[in-house]
Parts: C-alpha cells; sequence; structure tokens
C-alpha cells in the first residue's frame, strides 16, 4: 500500500470510527504511574511509563520534567501488565503535561513540530505509523536525538477491534522493528487507532512489552477546524496530568502546525511543563 492509499484508507474509517475514540478515552480512566489494582499489577513496581532516551541532554530546568526524572533507565523492566483499559493522562506533578501526534511521521509537517518543540525546548510524544516511519527514518533518528518519545501506533492504522490477534501482532510487531531501527529501541508505549481497544489489543501490547496510552484532550485537529480552534480547545482542556491528542499526519495538518506554534508558548507561561512519562523499571 503507498502513502496515498494509506491516507486516503485512513480518512473514510475516520468518520465511522470516531465515535469509538471519544468513547474509549472517555472511559479510560488510570492514572499513568497510578496503582492500577490488583487485577492488573505486576510482581514489582507497576509499569507505568515511556521508554527513557538512549541519548539523554539536560534539559531546562524550567520546561523539561519527566515524571520518573532524567538519565537512562536502569535495571530489568518489570513484566508488562495486560491492562483492561489505557491510561488517560499522567500522575499530577508540577502541572506537567503531555503533547502527543499521531500518525506520522509525514516529511511536509512534523519537521515543522519538531522546529516549535525544539525552539521552546520541550519534548514530545510521536505515536508512529510503520509504513510512515518506514519510508522517513530520519525524522525518527532526529526524534530519538531531541529527546521525544516514539510509540507505536500500528503499521497501517487499522481498525484493531475488526482483525485477528494474528493480526493485530503484525501491525505492532513490524512496527516495533522499524522504530528499533531507526530510534534505537523498541517502543514502550502503543496507542490504537481512533481509540478501538479490545481484551487481544491489551494482550498482545502487552507481550510486545508495551503500555497502553489514551488521551485527556482531543483537539479533533483532523477535521481542519481551524488553527485557532485547535489552540482553544488545548487551552480550555489545560490542565495537570492532561494527555493532549494532535496530529502530525493523515491529511493537511498545516493547522497544527500553526497551532502549536500558538498554544504551547502560551501553556509555558501559564506554568505548565511541557513533559513525557516514562516506564517505572526495577
Amino acid at each position: 500500500m503507498n502513502k496515498d492509499q494509506f491516507l486516503s484508507r485512513r480518512r473514510a474509517l475516520l468518520t465511522g470510527a470516531a465515535a469509538l475514540g471519544a468513547a474509549g478515552a472517555a472511559g479510560a480512566v488510570q492514572l499513568l504511574g497510578a496503582d492500577p489494582g490488583p487485577s492488573a499489577r505486576s510482581p514489582g513496581v507497576p509499569a507505568a511509563g515511556a521508554q527513557a532516551n538512549r541519548a539523554v541532554r539536560r534539559p531546562s530546568a524550567y520546561r523539561l520534567q519527566p515524571i520518573a526524572g532524567y538519565g537512562p533507565a536502569r535495571g530489568t523492566p518489570a513484566r508488562t501488565p495486560v491492562r483492561h483499559e489505557p491510561f488517560l493522562r499522567v500522575s499530577e506533578r508540577e502541572r506537567g503535561m503531555v503533547l502527543s501526534f499521531d500518525d506520522g511521521p509525514d516529511p511536509r509537517y512534523t519537521p515543522g513540530i519538531l522546529r516549535t518543540l525544539k525552539a521552546h525546548d520541550v519534548r514530545a510524544m510521536f505515536f508512529v505509523c510503520g509504513e510512515m516511519a518506514a519510508d522517513n527514518k530520519d525524522m525518527l533518528r532526529r526524534m530519538s536525538d531531541e529527546g521525544h518519545v516514539v510509540g507505536n501506533h500500528t503499521w497501517s492504522h487499522p481498525l484493531l477491534t475488526r482483525l485477528s490477534r494474528s493480526a493485530i501482532r503484525s501491525q505492532m510487531e513490524r512496527t516495533c522493528d522499524v522504530v528499533e531501527e531507526a530510534y534505537g529501541e523498541r517502543p514502550g508505549w502503543f496507542r490504537a487507532p481512533y481509540g478501538a481497544w479490545n481484551r487481544a489489543v491489551f494482550e498482545v501490547g502487552a507481550e510486545l512489552g508495551m503500555e497502553p496510552l489514551a488521551w485527556t484532550v482531543d483537539t479533533l485537529d483532523w477535521t481542519t477546524p481551524g488553527a485557532r480552534t485547535i489552540e482553544r480547545r488545548v487551552m480550555k482542556g489545560a490542565g495537570p496530568g492532561v494527555v493532549v491528542l494532535a496530529h502530525d499526519a493523515g491529511g493537511n495538518r498545516s493547522q497544527s502546525v500553526r497551532a502549536l506554534r500558538d498554544y504551547l508558548p502560551r501553556l509555558l507561561d501559564s506554568g505548565y511543563h511541557i513533559t513525557v512519562p516514562r516506564r517505572q523499571l526495577t
């Protein structure tokens, strides 16, 4: 499947599956880093975070404050528990928020987002589609160099709840392989396209060592409502622990790029720290 077919297929599915995403996010009540309860807890420290970057830099004290601190991860991660719902937000810490971007990387829009993030010295999460990442490995390497977290958003953005277990694994595993090759390590996070989760999706994600992350604020930027509307939605939904969902691919994302240039400095001026979560290791 080429890129144009991928984007066309994705747009066709979005209309019918948008409600699934809203329902999935609304039902996700766990806090990232919170005790998931006896049914999902691993024997050691609960695994609830993302991978540390292999090239750690000293960030500004004001803006970059990952939840579990800086430095390379040490020790061996506990076995990833099978969740029953995705994490919806991160634990509150000094007004921390997470910005996440789905469906890329796209050479038309992702570089603009990366430039804005770098200009303000902040990190974000990119949930990439393997089909896009395979053709844009240079951008994954740049994400690694600049300290961003790369997560798994499947290979071709299908509705996973309609796939067999083996097809789900193929979608996730192929993307893990591409991310590892270009980024330097396998993703520690995954996000189901359209926010459509089921038991098989959670189980396969856990088998591949990934935690599920949804979102708190959906910018709905895929509807191209205008950069000002996207900015307004982010600012209205801002709060400690919030995870913002936006897109850097899957259509014309020029509004998303412009909106980020406006709302990111406003968030920082309002005292929010743009952070990335990290997995707890034992």
